[in-house]
Formats: C-alpha cells, structure tokens, sequence
C-alpha cells in the first residue's frame, strides 16, 4: 500500500516539476536578472551594512530585524536541502548536478530580492489587522483582489509545502545510522517513532512561542551551525587536497556531458534530465521562486523594501553557493559517491566518516540536528501565516498542531516519498509567487532606480 503511495507522489512530483515549472523558475528568474540589469550585485557591500543593522530603525513597521528575518530564512533553507538534497543530486546526477545548482543560485539571488522587495513593498493586514507580508499578500494588495485564486492556491499549497517531513526523516535516518545501529539499540518503527516524539516535543516548545522566540533561536542558532559546519568540511578537503582540484573541474565539465547520470532524460536527453535535477534540489535548497523565504522577509523592521530585497539576496549565496559547494566537495573527494550504496544523509556521513575517522559523523550529526531542528521552527511559521490568510489569525493556533503531528509522520515513512511530496507542493507554490512577481517586476526595478539613486546622493 505505502509503495503504491510512494509510486503516485513520485509521479506527481514528476509532473509538477515539468517543462513549464522549469520555464517559470529558471525562465523567469532569468528575465528578472536582466530586467534589473544586475544592479542589485553591483550593492553586495551595502547588503552586508544592512544585515549589520547600520541602517535598522526602531520605529520602523514590522517586527524583527533584517538579520533576524535572514537568519529566519536561512534557518529553513540552510537545512537538510545543504546534507541530504545535495547528496541525492549527486548520487543520481553525479558531479555534474552541482553546477546546475549554482546556476540555480545565482537567478535565485535576483528572484530573492524580488520577492522580498515585494513583501515589503506589499504588506497586507491580517484578520486582525496586523501587518504582514508574503507572496499571498503582495498578490492581493498589488495586483488586486480579482486575484485571490493565486493567493489562495499559494497559502493551501503551503499548508502542506511547509509540513517538516523531509526534515525529520532525514535527522531520524541521521540519529539511526550514526548513533543507534552502532550501539544495537536500533529496533525498526518503534525506535522511529520515538525520535519523532522527542523531535515533536522539542518543536512544541519553540513554535508555540510565535515569531520572536522562533526568530531569536534561528539568529543565535544558524551562524553558529553554518561555521562548525565550514571546519569540519575544511578538514576533509585538506585531507584530500591533492584530489580537489579534478573534482572541483569536473563538476564544470561533467554539466555538460551527464557521463555519470542516473536518472530519467529530459526533453530528450541526459542534459535536460541533469539539468532539471539540478534545478529541482537548488530550488529546495535555497527556495528562490517557492516564495517561503518572503514571508519572513516580509516581517523585517523597515520602511525601505530594497534593504530587504538586497538582505533577501544574501540568502542563495550562504546557501546553495558556500554550504551546498561545501557538502557536494566532501562526497566527491572522498569517493563514497561511487563506492557506496547509500542515498540522502547517510552518504554525506560516510563521507565524514571516511576522512575524519569516529569524530566526523558525530560532528556531522551535531550540524545535522541544529539544521533540522532550526529549519523545524522556521517552517511552522510559514504554515501558520498560510493558515491565518485562509482561516482568520484565531485558527491559526490549529495549524501547529497539525505541524506537530506530522513530525511523527516523516520519522517513520521513506525518504523517497517525503521528498516527493515536498516537490510536489513546492512547485505549486512557485506558480503563484513567479507569476505576480514577474508581472510586478517593472515596480520593483522602478523602486530600485529611486533608492539607490537616493542612496548616492547621502554617500
């Protein structure tokens, strides 16, 4: 029964992530990059000064601060996409898959400071009256109600798009494989179900705290994670220093010839079939299009929506640029890409394991929990901000107890069908997000010529 499951989801993952998804995504990123000339890249330097909170004012509308809503972002996406995303692509698109991702990345920078631009730009007020901010917001208030359908189409998909299941089934596969079966104190769906009452616990506390405590805990939580993270992969490629450099080129060459490609072709070949793989987990590592990142985004403290695009930007860059470059170097140098069976977190623990014998796995099991549990909390709020657009902010509460509960779900069911179902939901929402934002595109790069202008004048 749950194979026949799994085989549907997949195939309407297969569907969903088609042609035209790819056109939007990729297609439309692209004219945003060229509509906007690159000018948001030409400002890296005052992107930073912005995240330092030289520019952040207390009598701003909003509630957190642009690193706060950056590090709320990044939270959710500097997640399992970075350890188990990353090894999927490889092991079924091998080295080429990388470079399909950071292509992803870069038009994911300029979709970014898009959306988010948008989310502050059009905030709407909530059921009771309260500002916020979104990709199910900035479509009602800057194209009009005649298009709430999309609005609407975006907040249902991401009732379930923001679910954690991909999450906790990975940091459960993590928790079994590096610290359980080791011991023998593994025993099958019971040992699952465990780890995912202790993770709904955990969960419970943070969530039910709103958007400062979970905000606060991913500011204090994901710097920290992303550096520990950047030592222990620093120490595998010193060990395998003679071996970087090929690798490292043939994620370049290897885009272009698919020779180690698993997977099904598209349009026709293995290229096209890399490539949408490569999209596909750069979309859901850094979600630029997806349009979760601009609901945080969209709760910053400022009057300025391009200070929050340029902080929005910033985003793909840590994630799928440093992070996932980092986690797909480990499992090439190290060779257990070709020489081992596994799939998803455990092969990027072999990885550690084969370059920094015992320490290694548990220092990634570290950084995977502190990812999921982060991105755990970011998620929730994603959901409960679809739930208030849809049933008025007093049943919103509800939405975290369905959150809670399906914490249990991911632990114990497939990889393959949890990442599936995320895919599936996230391009759902990516159909809503990328078409107001490139209607709306023009606004955005008039709002950019007026701020920047400003902003030469002061300096």
């Amino acid at each position: 029964m749950l194979e026949k499951i799994d085989t549907i989801i997949a195939e309407i993952a297969s569907i969903a992530w088609g042609l035209p998804l790819l056109i939007i995504l990729i297609g439309g990123g692209l004219y945003l990059l060229i509509r906007i000339q690159f000018l948001p890249f030409r400002y890296l330097g005052h992107a930073i000064s912005v995240l330092r909170g030289k520019y952040d004012n207390e009598s701003d509308a909003g509630e957190i601060t642009h690193f706060q809503a950056l590090m709320t972002a990044l939270s959710s996406t500097v997640g399992m996409g970075n350890i188990a995303g990353v090894a999927v692509a490889i092991s079924i698109g091998g080295p080429g898959a990388m470079f399909w991702m950071w292509v992803s990345a870069v038009i994911g920078m300029s979709t970014k400071f898009f959306t988010a631009t948008l989310a502050i730009l059009y905030r709407g007020k909530d059921s009771e009256g309260k500002i916020q901010g979104g990709p199910m917001y900035f479509i009602i208030e800057g194209l009009g109600r005649k298009w709430m359908p999309l609005a609407v189409l975006f907040s249902v998909a991401g009732l379930v798009g923001a679910l954690p299941v991909f999450n906790v089934n990975q940091l459960t596969q993590a928790i079994n494989d590096i610290l359980l079966k080791p011991a023998g104190l593994y025993n099958g769906f019971q040992t699952d179900l465990i780890i995912g009452l202790v993770l709904a616990a955990i969960t419970a506390v943070v969530i039910l705290g709103g958007l400062s405590r979970i905000s606060k805990t991913a500011s204090k939580m994901v710097p920290g994670m992303v550096i520990l993270y950047f030592i222990l992969v620093l120490i595998i490629l010193i060990v395998h220093m003679d071996v970087v450099p090929y690798y490292f080129g043939l994620i370049f060459t290897d885009a272009f010839s698919a020779n180690f490609y698993k997977g099904d072709a598209f349009l026709g070949g293995v290229i096209g079939g890399i490539i949408l793989l490569g999209i596909r987990r750069g979309a859901f590592s850094n979600e630029a299009g997806i349009g979760t990142a601009p609901m945080a985004h969209g709760a910053a403290k400022t009057n300025e929506p391009i200070r929050e695009g340029l902080a929005a930007m910033l985003g793909p860059a840590i994630d799928t640029l440093i992070i996932c470059t980092l986690t797909a170097l480990a499992i090439l140098v190290t060779g257990v890409w070709q020489s081992s069976d596994a799939n998803g977190v455990s092969l990027t623990a072999s990885a550690f394991e084969e370059s920094i014998p015992f320490y290694g796995k548990y220092g990634l099991l570290v950084c995977i929990f502190t990812f999921s549990i982060s991105s755990l909390f970011s998620y929730s709020y994603y959901g409960t901000k679809c739930m208030s657009f849809l049933f008025g902010v007093k049943n919103k509460g509800i939405y975290n107890y369905f959150y809670i509960t399906s914490i249990l779900v991911g632990a114990t069911t497939s990889l393959s069908m949890m990442i599936n179902l995320i895919d599936t939901f996230f391009a759902l929402m990516a159909i809503p997000t990328m078409t107001a934002t490139i209607i709306m595109a023009p606004r955005v790069v008039k709002e950019a010529k007026s701020y920047f202008s400003r902003l030469k004048k002061i300096n």
